[in-house]
């Protein structure tokens, strides 16, 4: 898809600050200018636009929205919606957090730092197939993130749909019991998908399993770069 389809080019944008929202949708306008965008202010509010209507070619997800641990926003917009490609726009711009978000399935990583030209040319380059990543933060993050990180973010990689949202709600503290209820499904479901999470995480507990999460959200937690800097030249 190219500009000369831009008819057809549909965006949500999901931030909780207004004014980054309207530097996003004049990145997007000059990139696509007759593309439909959205704006959601948090993730559930996002989530009931995706529900409720179809046809996004693109979310610009912002990870540090309020009620949203390190990854889990991304993690959860690719479990519920894995056909929707997602860029993260953040003022994170910690190498290990970009080679993070690619790993969990981001389409693109762009810093909120950039200037308007360069997020409407990587939105561009993203709606015409490429994963987007600065080239200056590629490679520092793959050397930076460290062999333990990089592991246990291939192996959440590798949870289903379902075992995800059970970690979810094992990080939540819910039992097995509340659970089953949440999925509505059996106990014993529940229990095959603690057990086979824990066995892909390679951590013998619930406990460890939460222990291993939260150490890569302190990855994402870092302070953020001021979003507003030149996010609007």
């Amino acid at each position: 898809m190219t500009a000369d389809a831009d008819t057809m080019t549909k965006f949500l944008i999901i931030d909780d600050h207004p004014l980054f929202r309207e530097a996003l949708h004049s990145a997007v306008t000059l990139a696509y200018p007759d593309a439909e965008t959205l704006d959601a202010a948090s993730l559930p509010e996002a989530c009931d636009i995706l529900e409720g209507e179809s046809g996004f070619d693109l979310a610009l997800l912002d990870l540090n929205i309020p009620g949203v641990r390190g990854m889990d926003g991304l993690l959860h917009l690719r479990t519920h919606f894995p056909r929707l490609p997602v860029v993260v726009v953040s003022g994170h711009e910690d190498p290990r957090v970009v080679s993070q978000v690619i790993a969990y399935g981001a389409a693109g990583f762009i810093p909120k730092s950039s200037k308007k030209a360069a997020l409407a040319d990587a939105i561009q380059k993203v709606i015409n197939g490429a994963v987007f990543v600065p080239e200056n933060l590629a490679a520092a993050g793959e050397a930076q993130l460290g062999a333990h990180a990089r592991a246990m973010i291939d192996r959440v990689s590798s949870l289903t749909p379902q075992q995800l949202r059970v970690l979810g709600m094992i990080r939540d503290g819910l039992l097995n019991k509340q659970i089953a209820y949440e999925l509505q499904v059996g106990e014993t479901t529940v229990k095959a998908h603690v057990s086979e999470i824990l066995r892909k995480l390679g951590v013998h507990s619930r406990t460890q399993a939460v222990i291993e999460m939260s150490r890569l959200d302190q990855i994402s937690d870092l302070d953020p770069a001021d979003p507003f800097g030149n996010a609007v030249g």
